[in-house]
């Protein structure tokens, strides 16, 4: 991901000054430590979160009591923000994976800002793309790709959003986000850390090899990578004007007469001299 920002948070930075004051009295700092839950899924969203540091995880709860990870933002994304389109109930859990800070919000008071701000309602439709494009990814992936590069691609995920190299992820927390049994998990990680991906120890930090996670994920990693990328960069946020065209419209028969005879007028009442001796 892309350096952090002035402000903290990409989306937030993206917001000229003007509309950033909007809700800048209303921001407030907060920390969240490792395994906080900040929403759970169908509970209506009380907070609305815009992450400066570490990872928060959007997990999938299913009725056989089974979890999937489904997304996973840093200070690229929000937490909630699609309430302030509507009072609705969190459809996912978010879980602070890695401990950080955020800039908290409630819903009426975005939505008030939101009422006033089209370049706010513009970062709204832009993390809408950015996560819609993560769901659909992580979708294909975990039903084509093996659990071996699964893991790869989320502890890479998690990576880009943490300024180090140890990554704070219990096998519990592994578990969670590829959906598969902790027996499933240890046999995963002994296979990553023969490839010498990773190195894990007793106090749950995995330490990653970069280069060597790569080669074992599978090309969703780059792909989403460089798509989200691009929606929240500064050149995919700038909004969208279309070029002013010029109408063409279809000709009017009446109007194409009325033409020609100005262009070409008649000599009305007058007739030509007759030939002499006739």
């Amino acid at each position: 991901m892309e350096p952090t920002t002035r402000v903290g948070n990409r989306l937030l930075a993206a917001l000229p000054a003007a509309d950033f004051d909007l809700l800048a009295p209303h921001l407030r700092k907060v920390s969240s430590e490792r395994d906080v839950v900040l929403l759970r899924s169908g509970d209506l969203v009380e907070q609305i979160y815009f992450p400066l540091s570490g990872t928060i995880a959007f997990i999938m709860d299913m009725p056989n009591g089974q979890t999937v990870a489904t997304a996973v933002v840093g200070n690229e994304g929000a937490v909630g923000i699609l309430s302030a389109l509507g009072p609705t109930r969190s459809p996912v859990t978010a879980i602070v994976r890695v401990a950080g800070t955020s800039l908290q919000i409630s819903p009426a008071r975005f939505e008030a800002a939101l009422s006033r701000s089209g370049a706010i309602r513009d970062v709204v439709q832009i993390y809408t793309r950015a996560l819609l494009a993560q769901l659909q990814h992580v979708a294909a992936c975990n039903a084509l790709h093996s659990v071996e590069a699964r893991l790869a691609r989320w502890l890479l995920h998690i990576h880009d959003r943490v300024d180090s190299d140890f990554l704070p992820l219990t096998q519990e927390a592994l578990a969670e986000l590829l959906g598969v049994r902790r027996t499933t998990v240890t046999h995963v990680v002994h296979k990553l850390r023969t490839l010498r991906a990773i190195r894990s120890n007793r106090r749950g930090l995995i330490e990653i090899d970069r280069p060597r996670l790569e080669a074992a994920a599978c090309e969703c990693y780059d792909v989403m990578r460089r798509r989200i990328d691009h929606i929240v960069s500064p050149e995919g946020m700038k909004p969208h004007i279309p070029p002013v065209q010029k109408i063409l419209r279809a000709p009017d028969p009446l109007l194409a007469k009325v033409d020609v005879a100005q262009r070409h007028p008649r000599t009305h009442g007058t007739t030509s001299p007759r030939p002499r001796g006739l």
